[in-house]
């Protein structure tokens, strides 16, 4: 497996990844409605402005040139955190597939390395509650909930947890 930048040809391939990842993740936790409407086109838009903005940074995981899954990280975008001392995974999403094949710990930890060089002492990220299996991979990976909580809405109102891990 080879993990590198994502790059502007990489966006279509990323919205498929990001929206069936979805799909297969958050069925079930997530409104069926709002699953169906989520757009290919539109997410590989937004793909690619984040691409060209730097916001924040993606990486792409590979196979054999196949694109398997990615890494969203980047700056905290928590106000109630030192955002000199934490870093943020914003997301990791593997094809369905490729779940548990040790491809997401090699994210998370790819991730984690780069945040770490980078000067941040400590990283978080946000998990939905009633995500279970992130749950269980987040916290095998060293992360606790540290407390904090909000509510995202993808077609219905869901709490996420922030899951926090010292580096």
């Amino acid at each position: 497996m080879n993990i590198r930048p994502a790059n502007l040809k990489d966006t279509y391939t990323l919205a498929t990844l990001h929206i069936d990842s979805w799909k297969s993740a958050y069925k079930g936790l997530v409104p069926d409605e709002f699953l169906a409407q989520l757009d290919y086109t539109m997410r590989a838009d937004r793909f690619r402005e984040s691409l060209k903005q730097s916001r924040e940074e993606t990486y792409v995981a590979e196979i054999d040139g196949e694109l398997v899954g990615f890494l969203i990280l980047g700056l905290c975008r928590d106000e109630d955190l030192d955002h000199k001392v934490y870093g943020e995974i914003w997301g990791i999403y593997l094809a369905h597939e490729h779940w548990r094949k040790g491809i997401g710990t090699s994210l998370c930890r790819f991730g984690e390395n780069l945040l770490k060089e980078r000067g941040f002492d400590s990283v978080v990220l946000w998990v939905f509650a009633g995500n279970p299996r992130a749950r269980r991979f987040y916290k095998a990976m060293g992360y606790q909930p540290d407390g904090a909580s909000k509510i995202l809405n993808p077609g219905k109102p869901l709490k996420a947890v922030r899951y926090r891990k010292e580096l």
